[in-house]
């Protein structure tokens, strides 16, 4: 029998390959996902979608949620310790393996390697060290659909919020931005790929700006 995980879902598109990542690969049994939710804005942390979308997403690939609801601001004690919460109960019933769609940032692979470890969890990371350049082409070319849902003001124009992930969104990359948005450059949002069974249909809507980031309201269609 394989190990059963449970997979670190972002609503963005490297979780989503992730996931279908390792269910290709077949060495674990995902029969989860894990997103941490602001309790202030009802929105997935970071990423600022919709919790309907979120749970919309989660049904799509078929699995359950556990969504573990965070404040905003939220200090690392209070992030940690509510992950901790989230974990104990997966682990007690045998689930004791996490799956991340990190890529390539050692300093964030160590926390989390540390976190599971505090756990008596087990981290995986079936995307680590790709060519983001590579991977954003295989994503996109195996049918992944996504849109930035977020993106830094500082490293992307506002023009490029709620821009689908496309070859014609990386040919116009300005120089130094990572093809996967890596170092935080842009978030984004999946609405169909192969790890989904069906796809989600999404409207954009209003855009605001926080904090030096940018966000457009992504709903499903008919909301």
């Amino acid at each position: 029998m394989k190990p059963r995980a449970i997979l670190s879902w972002s609503s963005g598109k490297d979780s989503a390959f992730a996931l279908h990542v390792a269910r290709e690969t077949g060495a674990l049994d995902i029969v989860a996902l894990l997103t941490t939710v602001s309790e202030t804005h009802d929105r997935v942390a970071i990423h600022g979608v919709r919790r309907e979308v979120l749970r919309a997403q989660a049904e799509a690939v078929g699995l359950p949620l556990v969504e573990v609801p965070l404040p905003s601001p939220c200090p690392n004690e209070i992030y940690e310790a509510r992950m901790a919460a989230a974990l104990a109960p997966l682990l007690a019933d045998g689930i004791a393996d996490v799956v991340f769609g990190d890529l390539h940032l050692a300093d964030i692979r160590t926390y989390r390697e540390a976190q599971c470890d505090r756990a008596g969890m087990r981290a995986h990371f079936p995307l680590w060290g790709r060519e983001t350049g590579a991977l954003a082409r295989e994503m996109i070319a195996a049918g992944t659909v996504a849109h930035v849902a977020t993106l830094d003001l500082a490293r992307l124009p506002a023009d490029r919020l709620a821009a689908r992930y496309d070859e014609s969104f990386l040919r116009h990359l300005p120089p130094g931005i990572d093809p996967c948005g890596e170092s935080g450059e842009f978030h984004t949002i999946v609405s169909d790929g192969p790890a989904f069974a069906r796809p989600l249909r999404l409207v954009s809507g209003e855009t605001v700006e926080r904090d030096g980031f940018a966000y457009v309201d992504f709903a499903l269609a008919g909301d």
